[in-house]
Order: C-alpha cells, then sequence, then structure tokens
C-alpha cells in the first residue's frame, strides 16, 4: 500500500495532534485529510511551517489545561444531592448515572461533557460517594455526590389465612 507524510492541521483523536508529522495511507490523505483542511502534505516549505503550528498547538494546550483546572476547582468545591426513589421494602427504582450527575452539575452552572464523568456502574443505593471527573488528561477532579432514599415502606409481612381442616 502507498503511504503518504503529512503535516496535521487540527487534533484528529487516534491519530494525532496538530503539528504532528505522521504517515498515512495516501488514499486517506488525499481523499479526507488534506482536502477537509485538517492536513497538509509534507513538503518541505510546509514542513518549515511545522514552527508556527506548534506554537499554537503549545498555547491551545495551555489554555485547555488551565480551563479544566479552573473547572476542578469549581467542581471540588460543591457537592451535589440526588434523590433516589424506592419502593416496597427499600428496593430502590432506577439507579443514578452519569445523565444525572452531569445535569445536577448543569444546574449548579457547571458546564462539562457527560463521557468526563467516571462512574465504573450506576449508583442503586444511598450515602455519600466521591466520583472522578476526568477534565484533561492531566486533570481529575473529585466530586462528592450525596445520595437519599426517599419514598417506600418497610416491607410488612403478609399474613396468610389458614383454612381450617375439615373433618371427614
Amino acid at each position: 500500500m502507498a503511504t503518504m507524510e503529512v503535516i496535521l492541521a487540527t487534533k484528529i483523536e487516534g491519530l494525532g495532534a496538530e503539528a504532528d508529522l505522521v504517515t498515512v495511507k495516501a488514499g486517506y490523505g488525499r481523499n479526507c485529510l488534506i482536502p477537509k483542511g485538517l492536513a497538509y502534505e509534507a513538503t518541505s516549505s510546509n514542513k518549515r511551517f511545522i514552527k508556527a503550528l506548534q506554537a499554537k498547538r503549545a498555547e491551545r494546550e495551555a489554555a485547555e489545561l488551565a480551563q479544566a483546572q479552573e473547572i476542578a476547582s469549581k467542581i471540588e468545591a460543591v457537592a451535589i444531592d440526588l434523590v433516589l426513589e424506592s419502593g416496597q421494602g427499600g428496593k430502590t427504582f432506577g439507579a443514578i448515572t452519569n445523565q444525572n450527575i452531569h445535569e445536577a452539575l448543569a444546574a449548579k452552572g457547571i458546564e462539562i461533557e457527560r463521557r468526563m464523568i467516571d462512574l465504573e456502574k450506576p449508583i442503586k443505593h444511598g450515602g455519600s460517594h466521591e466520583v472522578s471527573v476526568k477534565l484533561h488528561p492531566q486533570v481529575t477532579a473529585t466530586l462528592k455526590v450525596n445520595i437519599t432514599i426517599e419514598g417506600g415502606e418497610p416491607e410488612v409481612p403478609v399474613q396468610t389465612e389458614v383454612a381450617p381442616e375439615t373433618a371427614e
């Protein structure tokens, strides 16, 4: 297969970040990356252009890191309270997912992507929980989530009527 070298103009998931010199299949480079403006062909003149792209990349990464640290401090300063419904016998209906946590954070004015909330499995019981939020490869915040169980009645034993024995 024919390959070619390209200089990425923007960050492409699974391929690299801007100003990276990568080798891709020729068809992918010529038909997708270059026409969409996502990459430049790696000619000698374009290779000199890499320094400007690297400076732009460093500036962008520094701004992203600063923003992630700012959001992390906001997240660690708040605690969110969620309610989980329960039924008879204390069994809970549903669970608290990262969608619920995302909505609660948005209500407090903290906007992040839902996939940043690292919740291994949905929370199905009450109490205080710590959930990690991965904001940046170098920044992870810990969010306190307090879950209260609401509703439900204690399970009452059902009395069964004993049929009187009939004499035969």
